[in-house]
């Protein structure tokens, strides 16, 4: 079954049609139930909410302007997601990719702390579970990947080492479902072109995932569990535990702290790093990111008594111990650049502090 049903109701023609006349809020509503996708859509090809924010406005003034060409009788969604993947495509063109520190160097000597942060915009941001929606599922029968699993990190991640083209097919196909025929259409290309990129997409992207998901891992472990694995993590970590904190960890772990530059590998690499920070006084909110397990970590401010926010942790677990750790720390970045905690924390709906009793 294509990506393109079911086709338009009575309802929407006559939205269409308004919308064609000029009215901007019936537009507005033809375009409601898309919008959370397509924001999604624009999240995997460029590895930033907030790159993903400018694009799906560009998109849908485009779609507004262009509402003339648009043939009645057709799907809407198929044409919105044209639109919005040739604007990413025209994004990546004047950008550089987004990475995470592991893609972006060797991992830290011995000895070595985090580095000085790069505060160009090259890394991978992450994303709130909360504008995935409760409809995580395949996007069609077609689709290879499940909407959640698309956004692990550790996807997001590889899809950004494929050539944009690449990536567009790959995501059109895999993740969204979308025929070859409807793809080749979008990208105005053939199907036998988008049939070997896609080919050439999905070898280099399973080459760089692990054996198996998140999302699988998670519903093995379950709920319960998973809230105990989150709650022994957070223990450890604010008492600095360090046998508990080697406890929750596998033998290969790592660490990274964008826009810091430099990661860990290896539990006592990790441990041993972490042992220079002391014992920080923290407080922390779990949250959940790119489908994973996450905790918003305040740090206490000595002036004002307030904890404030340090770092958006993402969580990668592998049975019931953490496997890899991204700490989104953006503290020393312009509040304009990298998705800087000011801004990340709201996104998330993270408090801007927590008080003392707290």
């Amino acid at each position: 079954m294509s990506a393109d049903a079911p086709g338009p109701t009575a309802h929407s023609t006559r939205l269409l049609e308004a919308a064609r006349s000029g009215d901007e809020r019936a537009f507005e509503e033809l375009v409601e139930p898309h919008r959370g996708e397509l924001h999604a859509h624009c999240y995997r090809m460029l590895g930033s909410p907030y790159d993903a924010d400018d694009a799906l406005q560009e998109a849908l003034l485009r779609a507004w302007r262009g509402l003339g060409g648009f043939e009645r009788g057709r799907s809407l969604r198929p044409w919105l997601y044209r639109i919005a993947t040739n604007v990413c495509l025209d994004a990546i063109k004047k950008r550089p990719k987004r990475v995470l520190p592991i893609d972006h160097g060797p991992p830290a000597g011995e000895g070595e702390g985090p580095g000085e942060p790069i505060t160009e915009l090259i890394w991978l941001e992450p994303y709130p579970d909360e504008r995935l929606g409760h409809d995580a599922g395949l996007a069609s029968p077609e689709a290879r990947y499940e909407q959640r699993e698309a956004v692990e990190l550790a996807f997001v991640a590889a899809l950004q080492h494929l050539p944009p083209t690449q990536r567009a097919v790959l995501i059109l196909r895999d993740v969204l479902g979308f025929s070859a025929r409807e793809v080749a259409e979008s990208l105005e290309t053939t199907v036998a072109s988008v049939n070997s990129s896609v080919q050439r997409a999905r070898r280099t992207v399973e080459e760089r995932l692990p054996e198996r998901s998140q999302q699988e891992t998670l519903a093995e472990l379950g709920d319960d569990r998973l809230r105990r694995v989150v709650r022994d993590y957070i223990a450890a970590w604010e008492s600095r535990d360090i046998d508990a904190m080697v406890a929750m960890l596998v033998a290969d772990a790592t660490f990274a702290m964008p826009p810091h530059p430099h990661w860990f590998r290896g539990r006592e690499a990790v441990i041993a790093f972490l042992a220079t920070t002391g014992k920080p006084d923290l407080r922390h909110v779990p949250t959940r990111a790119n489908g994973q397990p996450a905790i918003g970590w305040y740090l206490r401010d000595p002036e004002s008594e307030q904890y404030l926010p340090a770092s958006l942790e993402v969580l990668a677990l592998e049975g019931d111990r953490v496997r890899e750790i991204t700490a989104f720390t953006g503290r020393m970045c312009a509040a304009s650049e990298l998705g800087s905690l000011p801004d990340l924390f709201p996104r998330f709906w993270l408090p801007a502090e927590l008080s003392a009793s707290e």
